[in-house]
């Protein structure tokens, strides 16, 4: 290999950062491939020229060197003049893409390795809990149907001792070499999938899928403030992988069941406290069952219809902490549908006491507004 100067090599400054290099290198690769050139010596010499020069300065510790003392510095080290460092092409899915077929040809993309057993499917379940429970927390056994592993073959979908034979394509490596030029790629083996092994008699017990059927019995444990659409993940309990492959999750999808007295609104609770006209009109006390216990609720002297009354830190609290909403309790006013004979004189009474407001009122800006968009 030439020992021209290697930024030289790639067009680049000697402050070039990691963008500029691969930038540089992608522009020549792209230039002097040989399936644009075929046949052109030269091209290909560029080729790895280009190639050699990325692999030394795209790595920290060689450039180092080679900044300091040049090509002697890489004597004796992968990717130096001594030779063609293979290790270059390893960017060439991230760099070239599937310009020329190297996303598939190198397998699944950098950082995510080799063919293999493929890891186990997640698991969806729903589950439905009730208001109270979803505000406090609780423990839940749940039954969910999944898959386990063969107890015969262990997984593998084969007879025990002599199920399993090499695979007659990649001869037991789990991959395959393809020859592209000058280049010698693998690539994870499409006959066995990168297991290196093939079923030549499939389990008896299992009829070769590597697991049989059952449910089993999880512990769940649902923190206090979940809410509808909550997930909750359990690892490790969803199917299995191929092949003792690690296995999948199980992911518990929540529903909170309508309560018939409470409402939720985000962390506050809703509800709704019907009174009577007298009870309005003095004021009361009046105990309320909530999900800590009863609760006493003050009602001022002449509450209108509709009023709210908020009891603070009595509604949800905050599953990631913060402490709890409130609940808000809204006053019903009841005026009676049947009096008795003393209350019907006592109503009278009241009513030649009070003095008539039978004047329609002016609707605020904001009653406007309301019935403007609703």
């Amino acid at each position: 290999m030439t020992q021209r100067d290697y930024y030289e090599i790639l067009g680049v400054e000697k402050s070039a950062d990691d963008p500029a290099l691969k930038t540089a290198y992608r522009k020549l690769a792209l230039k002097y491939h040989p399936d644009r050139n075929s046949g052109d010596k030269d091209a290909e010499e560029k080729f790895k020229e280009a190639a050699e020069a990325y692999g030394v300065l795209s790595d920290p510790q060689k450039r180092a060197a080679y900044d300091r003392f040049g090509h002697q510095g890489l004597q004796g080290g992968a990717g130096g003049p001594s030779g063609f460092d293979p290790n270059a092409f390893a960017d060439f899915s991230d760099i070239l893409g599937d310009f020329f077929g190297f996303g598939d040809l190198f397998g699944q993309g950098r950082g995510r390795g080799r063919g293999g057993p493929a890891r186990g499917e997640d698991v969806r379940y729903d589950l439905t809990v009730n208001l109270e429970d979803a505000i406090k927390g609780t423990a839940i056994e749940i039954q969910v149907p999944r898959l386990d592993p063969c107890s015969r073959c262990s997984g593998s979908g084969a007879e025990p001792n002599d199920g399993l034979v090499p695979c007659p394509v990649c001869r037991g490596r789990g991959e395959v070499i393809y020859q592209q030029s000058f280049l010698s790629i693998r690539r994870t083996c499409g006959q066995c999938g990168g297991r290196g092994q093939i079923i030549r008699r499939p389990c008896t017990q299992c009829k070769g899928e590597g697991h049989t059927r059952s449910e089993r019995k999880l512990k769940l444990t649902v923190p206090a403030g979940v809410d509808s659409g909550t997930r909750l993940k359990l690892q490790g309990e969803g199917q299995p992988g191929q092949a003792g492959a690690r296995p999948g999750d199980l992911y518990v999808v929540l529903r909170i069941k309508e309560h018939p007295v409470f409402e939720r609104h985000e962390s506050d609770l809703h509800c709704r406290l019907p009174i009577n006209i007298a009870q309005a009109a003095l004021g009361a006390e009046v105990m309320l069952s909530t999900f800590d216990g009863p609760q006493k609720v003050k009602v001022p002297e002449g509450t209108q219809p509709d009023s709210e009354i908020r009891l603070p830190r009595l509604g949800v609290p905050n599953l990631n902490g913060g402490g709890r909403g409130d609940l808000v309790v809204h006053v019903q006013v009841r005026t009676p549908s049947k009096l008795s004979r003393e209350q019907r004189r006592a109503f009278e009474h009241l009513r030649d006491l009070l003095p008539e407001e039978n004047e329609p009122e002016d609707k605020g800006l904001l009653d406007k507004f309301k019935e403007l968009f609703t």
